[in-house]
């Protein structure tokens, strides 16, 4: 699976959206990726999960962790796919942590998976959550890295698709300078 499948399917169904969004991490964008567009098609979500885990089948991954909310469905199915455990991950006070008795022995090799990277600020913090408990984090798998390659994980990162979209802080953003208004998530912008 490429780059022009990946973008095919968030395509075909509507996932890639262009407007005025504000996004998880504060920015701006006039690009949005509603991954559940895509997710909620049951053959694209198999398909996508399977590229994951295809990638870091040698990897000798004994648990996949992703975070809440889209995080888990893919965690989940990528973790089918090799054959091992998944957890997720919850914010409890605004932090990133391990609930419901999840719990990593030591040396657990663990691949972490997310579906949309801006920032990769909750990827960080499920590294951290994963750390903190002595797993082994021997990778990163993306449904989409918005950032085009510019964020760093300190292990190898595997997105499906990068795309190189603009994101400004809200003091910064042209479309906010311009008076266009946010575009409600789940409609598609002019």
């Amino acid at each position: 699976m490429n780059d022009t499948t990946v973008l095919h399917m968030l395509e075909e169904t509507n996932a890639v959206m262009h407007g005025h969004f504000l996004l998880t991490s504060g920015l701006h964008s006039p690009t949005y990726v509603e991954k559940f567009n895509v997710l909620q098609q049951p053959r694209y979500t198999e398909a996508l999960c399977k590229e994951i885990a295809a990638r870091f089948v040698n990897d000798n991954v004994e648990l996949v962790v992703g975070p809440m909310t889209g995080g888990i469905l893919l965690a989940y199915e990528v973790a089918k796919n090799l054959g091992t455990r998944f957890f997720f991950t919850e914010r409890v006070n605004g932090k990133m942590t391990f609930k419901r008795g999840f719990h990593i022995e030591p040396g657990t090799r663990v691949l972490i998976v997310e579906d949309i990277v801006t920032t990769g600020g909750s990827v960080r913090e499920v590294l951290d959550v994963v750390k903190s408990e002595g797993g082994v984090p021997v990778g990163v798998g993306l449904l989409v890295d918005r950032s085009g390659g510019k964020v760093d994980f300190g292990v190898r990162t595997e997105p499906l698709l990068r795309l190189d979209v603009e994101a400004y802080k809200p003091e910064d953003c042209p479309l906010c300078k311009q008076g266009v208004p946010l575009t409600q998530r789940g409609r598609t912008g002019k």
